[in-house]
């Protein structure tokens, strides 16, 4: 025989049923407006970044020279770095990048310039001067011998593109980090 559910058991029930339903609308809410798990797939952003990390993106921050971003792709999402901001003008000149005239240095381009010494070749290539139209950014990948980016492919990104900025990785749990 069945049992049949008192009316407290039954207002229990709704009761969940309201508060998960209410958790997943929240959920959905923070991870499409606010903050998203992304995974890198590729070697661009190396060694910065690995292939296969997750990281943590920061959807409501605005976003500054020299951050990593996640950029909408017709058919799949890059990471890369902002490099020139609306108006800049970007110039590589003897692998030193230069912001309006003025020398930038790239601390985390360190290992990967002294592969490319070892490889007698530089790691950039002169490239430009360019200047960054309104409404978009220039952006290059740390692997800059192994980046698609605004130098070759990409070309400027609109700002509108741009899905947040990487914050940490949080997977492998070995190798939590703040991305900079």
């Amino acid at each position: 025989m069945y049992k049949l559910m008192n009316s407290n058991t039954k207002k229990e029930v709704k009761s969940w049923a309201k508060s998960i339903i209410i958790a997943l609308g929240i959920a959905a809410a923070v991870k499409t407006f606010l903050f998203a798990p992304y995974i890198v797939k590729g070697a661009s952003m190396e060694p910065t970044l690995h292939n296969q990390e997750k990281i943590f993106v920061n959807k409501l921050d605005d976003f500054n020279r020299g951050d990593i971003v996640i950029i909408k792709g017709k058919e799949v999402n890059y990471v890369k770095r902002v490099i020139g901001l609306p108006g800049d003008t970007v110039l590589v000149k003897d692998d030193q990048l230069y912001i309006n005239g003025k020398y930038m240095k790239e601390p985390y381009l360190s290992h990967n310039r002294k592969l490319a010494e070892q490889m007698d070749s530089k790691l950039t290539g002169d490239y430009g001067p360019i200047t960054v139209p309104q409404h978009k950014v220039f952006v290059m990948g740390d692997n800059r011998l192994h980046s698609m980016d605004s130098r070759n492919g990409l070309g400027f990104i609109p700002e509108n593109e741009i899905v947040g900025k990487s914050e940490f990785v949080f997977f492998p749990f070995s190798q939590v980090r703040e991305t900079k």
